[in-house]
Parts: structure tokens; sequence; C-alpha cells
């Protein structure tokens, strides 16, 4: 049973797997650095739909934030460093600090601030190690949602109406249920 941020905690330290990929992520040593998105959430529902082995998930989002060099071939860099370290995780990096001018929204103040302005609450989840090696988890919206196996969009989306066929339109391809039966879906 999957309640609180720390069960999150748990489930991911006993993933060698997910642990790796946090180890590689950090060895960057980048600013405001998280690695968000379906490598957290496809993890709990995986656990919460008791299922042995991990749902395979399209990328390793590991993004951060750097207003000082914010030029897309950066983020390319650091993916071709990583996959030289891992070759075997899917590595996506992105800047925060630019990607508001890919979604054509208001600049974000932080990553945090980015994945509070996820599509949905349940993919609003981040993780790092802090200098201790410990993990950390940010939940702008909560895990309420992504334990109770309801996707809604986040405030943020519900806020900018013309979002929502973003939302929709992820809703549709990603075909979650598919793969999670269990899942809910506020449309």
């Amino acid at each position: 049973m999957i309640q609180t941020k720390q069960d999150i905690i748990q489930i991911i330290k006993k993933d060698a797997w997910m642990m790796e990929a946090l180890y590689t992520a950090k060895s960057l040593q980048l600013p405001d650095w998280w690695i968000c998105a379906g490598f957290v959430r496809a993890k709990v529902w995986d656990v919460l739909h008791d299922y042995s082995e991990r749902t395979p998930i399209q990328d390793i989002d590991v993004i951060y934030f750097d207003t000082e060099n914010f030029v897309e071939q950066e983020e390319k860099r650091l993916e071709r460093i990583l996959q030289t370290a891992n070759g075997h995780y899917p590595w996506s990096v992105k800047n925060e600090a630019r990607m508001h001018i890919c979604n054509g929204i208001e600049p974000y103040v932080s990553s945090e601030d980015a994945i509070a302005k996820f599509p949905e609450t349940a993919t609003s989840l981040g993780v790092k190690l802090n200098e201790h090696d410990n993990i950390i988890l940010t939940a702008p919206h909560g895990i309420d949602d992504c334990v109770q196996m309801r996707v809604k969009p986040t405030p943020y989306f519900l806020d900018n109406p013309e979002l929502l066929t973003i939302y929709h339109t992820r809703l549709t391809e990603k075909n979650w249920s598919a793969v999670w039966p269990k899942l809910t879906f506020k449309r």
C-alpha cells in the first residue's frame, strides 16, 4: 500500500534500476535538477497494480533550471553524457529555463514550478538525490491523485482552458488505461 511520500521514496530506494538512474543524473551536477513525470508515476502505478515487471517508459525525464545556458544543444550534449554513462537508459534532458518558449507560456521560475505546470497532477512528481544521497520527492499537487490512480489536469491547465487540448490529446496518445486498467480519468 502506498499512502505517503515516504512510501514512494521507499519503493524507489528498493529499485536498483531507479537508483542507478538517480546516481547517474546526479553525476551531471546540474542546478535544480530532478528526474520527473513517468519515471515516478509509472513506478507507483506498477506497484499499485501488483506488477512484478517494470512497465517500459518512453524516456527518463531529467530536468534542470539554468538561466545562463539555455540552448537546446546543451541539453543534447548532456543527453550524450548520460548515454555514455548508462546507454541502456532512455535519457531525455530539458532545461526548464527555456521550456516556456517551447510551450508558449510565461517563464518558469524553477524546476519545481515547471513540474507544477505539467498537464496531469499524477505526473507532477519529481525525485532527486541530495548531497547525502537521500531521495527527495517533490509533489506540488500532493501525491493523492497518483496513489489513488486518478488522472486529472493540474490547476494550471484548468486555469488555462486553451491548454486542455494538450491534456486530452495526451490521454488519447498515452492510452494509460491499456497498461494500468485501475486508473480513473477526468476528461
